[in-house]
């Protein structure tokens, strides 16, 4: 059987060797931690965020119930979070703040767009009318609009109880399913939105620029 010399899949057999995927961004899931990756290759096929091993991703439309209540829960989230962030750099009196809560508002956004290429979703509508205590009540965080570092504080709190929802329902699913996988991917994802917040928190405290 002919295999593709560069994602190794097996080709229709013709005679002929050729590269069935010159141009095509495969998706890659760490079996470590749970991220999945774009991208054709990536160095020593190791995860970019924790160096565990990467293994193709083949997987369809999401279409069981179960798989969309994953997908439908993870837009919740991010549209949450890009309303808390849009509305964020819109109040704070901080203008290193508001550029950097403009940035993760479109840091959500992209995001939002990737999970619609990755689970063939359709991509949500942003809130218009957010109000932050909305957030502050969801991270279980105390609002208080006059002190600027309490954005950062319901920023991570919010993320940290999205990470601990998709761990724990996760759990709850049977090993090996779909819908398990896509618990820990999900979750995997929101980790990596805590490590940055808690980065960009750590540098605006020490009155360095942020990395974003």
């Amino acid at each position: 059987m002919n295999v593709c010399p560069k994602c190794h899949r097996p080709l229709e057999d013709d005679g002929e060797i050729y590269v069935c995927c010159a141009n095509l961004e495969l998706s890659w899931r760490c079996t470590s931690c749970g991220k999945v990756s774009e991208g054709f290759a990536f160095p020593y096929g190791m995860c970019p965020h924790c160096k565990g091993k990467l293994e193709i991703l083949e997987r369809g439309r999401i279409e069981d119930s179960k798989g969309m209540e994953a997908i439908r829960a993870a837009f919740e989230i991010e549209l949450g979070g890009h309303a808390f962030y849009k509305r964020a750099s819109k109040e704070s009196k901080d203008p290193a703040l508001q550029e950097l809560f403009g940035r993760f508002a479109e840091m959500e956004q992209e995001h939002m767009q990737t999970l619609s290429r990755r689970y063939h979703a359709d991509l949500p509508k942003p809130a218009e009318d957010f109000q932050i205590d909305r957030a502050a009540i969801f991270a279980g965080v105390d609002r208080k609009p006059e002190d600027p570092a309490n954005l950062f504080r319901i920023a991570i709190a919010f993320e940290e109880r999205a990470v601990a929802f998709f761990s724990e329902q996760g759990e709850k699913t049977p090993e090996g399913s779909v819908e398990r996988g896509l618990y820990q991917e999900l979750a995997a994802e929101e980790r990596e939105h805590v490590a940055l917040l808690t980065t960009e928190y750590a540098r605006w405290k020490s009155g360095k620029s942020g990395l974003l």
